[in-house]
């Protein structure tokens, strides 16, 4: 007989799974609550969300256990932590975007809110854990959730961009699981410490077949990254998307990437493997400049805006090859300023969207609309252009407090070169965030036939989203009071962790 496996209920360490069973058992409960009742309010359904999200939150920074549970497959440290808490605040505050003036398709139907959970969900599974089968999980379910809460605008566009999302996602995914399986079948293990092991032990023996499996790694990854030339995905999805889910697409889902990221190519920065490094320092360069220059010949703020996000994605890469604490620790940093600022211009995009024109096919976020608003509206005018003069990394605003401290990572570890190209491209980033800004001081409003109704100022705009925006408003005038706080709290999550 074969003797039965016991398993001691104590040693599975539920515990490390808490905080994502609160996201799922949240969306679960939000369709059950619609299956009971379907004439509520979406406002209850935003509440709700949120409520999971907090409590979520609570979850992650209650737990004192030890970093392993559930069979070794999850792998809370102070990275998962840091990573965790970051996720879960921005994913607050773009939910609260959701109490706008104007009921839009998706927002109609408590589904929404229960993917948005789910990918939530998602995102906490990909990096709280090594191993390559739960990581591969956590994306699956949140890039099934993100793929439909795209579609789910109902617009032409939006179902161009779903399809187009899906078909390079599922790509992407293959990437993944034959990058996964050739590691597996080198080394006979799925989980990332134990893979970095082995590798070091054999002194990477198989080599070819490594650099395969690293190959499709970066191909999948650097979809979810949107790391040139995995990027073509990108414009035409934050387009087709509403402003307030462009800007959650910018932020949130790429923490969890690039946490995969650094736990993953960490085994090869480590062991300073050249031709890994190489392929990670052109993909940073490549992706830094034509992301800005890309950006240059946009007339539309959403996709302008869409092209600046991959460059910035090229200056985290730069942080994670650089492979020093610092720069670990500029990663957290950058992503939150940078974070607080895009949630901003995103946000003053959707307090900003007329209804009417984009049911009409209007073109309602080309730079000309916005040509003359500060005579129509000075203060929005004002706060728009602090929010594009912080992306472009213009002092004193929080974007370049976090460029600064990432320059100054790569001189400290001696990499030159990689620090002025950053800088170079801070220059370059500097020209098209400007002509915005421009065409809203310095032009008179252009009057299109047909599109007069893009003129109207905040006609989405309620109470709770313009309070959300005169948080991030602050928030990007006092950054440098943020800087210092947000090191600390960092730093100590990261050097727990051993990066």
């Amino acid at each position: 007989m074969i003797p039965a496996i016991e398993v001691d209920f104590a040693s599975l360490n539920i515990q490390t799974l808490a905080p994502m069973l609160v996201a799922i058992v949240g969306a679960l409960a939000i369709l059950c609550i619609d299956l009971a009742n379907k004439s509520l309010d979406k406002s209850l359904y935003i509440i709700l969300t949120v409520l999971f999200l907090l409590v979520d939150l609570g979850m992650v920074f209650g737990y004192n256990g030890a970093v392993r549970g559930f069979f070794d497959i999850m792998m809370v440290d102070g990275i998962s932590v840091l990573a965790q808490v970051t996720v879960l605040v921005l994913s607050v505050a773009f939910v609260l975007l959701a109490f706008s003036k104007q009921k839009l398709q998706e927002y109609r139907y408590p589904e929404y809110f229960a993917l948005y959970l789910f990918a939530v969900a998602g995102f906490q599974f990909m990096v709280s854990s090594d191993s390559l089968i739960m990581i591969f999980v956590g994306l699956e379910t949140s890039s099934m959730a993100i793929y439909t809460m795209v579609a789910m605008h109902n617009r032409m566009k939006t179902i161009e961009a779903a399809i187009k999302y899906f078909t390079m996602g599922a790509l992407a995914t293959g990437f993944f699981a034959f990058g996964a399986m050739i590691f597996y079948a080198i080394t006979g293990t799925v989980e990332l410490g134990k893979v970095s092991e082995i590798l070091v032990a054999s002194e990477f023996n198989n080599y070819g077949l490594v650099l395969l499996g690293v190959t499709f790694m970066i191909g999948a990854l650097g979809f979810k990254l949107s790391l040139v030339p995995f990027h073509s995905w990108v414009p035409d999805v934050y387009e087709g998307s509403t402003a307030a889910f462009a800007g959650f697409l910018a932020i949130v889902p790429k923490i969890a990437a690039f946490v995969v990221v650094l736990r993953f190519f960490e085994i090869f920065i480590s062991a300073d493997d050249l031709y890994v490094q190489n392929a990670l320092y052109i993909i940073a360069a490549v992706t830094m400049t034509m992301g800005n220059l890309m950006a240059l010949s946009q007339t539309d703020i959403k996709r302008m805006l869409a092209f600046s996000s991959i460059s910035h994605a090229g200056f985290v890469l730069a942080a994670i090859l650089i492979g020093t604490t610092q720069a670990t620790i500029g990663i957290f940093l950058y992503w939150t300023l940078f974070a607080i600022a895009n949630l901003g211009a995103f946000g003053m995009l959707w307090l900003n969207r007329n209804k009417d024109a984009s049911i009409s096919g209007y073109e309602q976020n080309t730079v000309e609309s916005y040509a003359g608003l500060v005579k129509k509206s000075p203060m929005t005018a004002a706060i728009f252009a602090m929010f594009l003069l912080s992306l472009a990394g213009v002092p004193p605003f929080s974007v370049f407090w976090g460029k600064f401290y990432l320059i100054g990572a790569a001189v400290n570890a001696d990499y030159i070169y990689l620090a002025l190209i950053m800088a170079l491209n801070s220059g370059i980033a500097a020209y098209y965030y400007i002509k915005p800004i421009v065409f809203m001081f310095f032009k008179d409003p252009i009057e299109i036939e047909g599109q007069a109704q893009n003129s109207a100022v905040l006609t989405n705009s309620t109470t709770m989203l313009k309070s959300v925006i005169g948080i991030f408003v602050i928030l990007t005038v006092a950054s440098i009071f943020l800087v210092e706080p947000l090191i600390e709290f960092a730093s100590y999550y990261v050097q727990i962790s051993g990066y």
